[in-house]
């Protein structure tokens, strides 16, 4: 298993541009073959940061849910400067609990 963390802080301009894209990613990640998990948070100190936390059964899992136009709308409003920073990403290798 793949587990990923991703996290965003956004200029406030761009803070419900950017929650729409990133709503818009829950459900069809979602449905995807091998997303064990995938959520999406907004901060409750900070309403301009966005974390998600995904869980995948293994690689193609993961690259199947980066495929998605949903993805790349986000990833183009990062692009556009929507972001105080570079995005944060973290993945870790898992091995189920049995």
């Amino acid at each position: 298993m793949i587990v990923a963390r991703f996290r965003i802080h956004c200029h406030p301009e761009w803070v419900d541009e950017v929650a729409r894209a990133m709503a818009a990613v829950e459900a069809p990640s979602r449905a995807l073959p091998g997303v064990v998990h995938f959520d999406i948070a907004r901060s409750l100190t900070d309403p301009n940061a966005f974390v998600v936390v995904e869980v995948f059964e293994d690689r193609d899992a993961l690259d199947r849910q980066n495929a998605q136009p949903e993805v790349a709308e986000v990833l183009r409003l990062v692009g556009a400067g929507a972001v105080t920073a570079d995005p944060e990403w973290a993945f870790w290798e898992a091995t189920p609990a049995s």
